[in-house]
């Protein structure tokens, strides 16, 4: 599957919501989203406009 090149974070951060992660905080401009399913997790996201493609993939896998 292609990644999109022009995601930024925020819209990486209301799609994840779907996926029952909700915004736990934020420091400067890094985004933190927690889940409470199947076990607690966290990912860290940078709030920048788009994320790099790396980036994104790493946070995807």
């Amino acid at each position: 599957m292609k990644l999109p090149r022009d995601l930024s974070g925020e819209d990486l951060v209301k799609a994840l919501a779907i996926f029952g992660y909700a915004v736990d905080r934020q420091t400067g401009s890094h985004i933190r989203l927690t889940t409470q399913l199947q076990g607690e997790h966290h990912i860290t996201i940078p709030a920048h406009d788009p994320l790099k493609i790396g980036t994104l993939n790493a946070i995807l896998r």
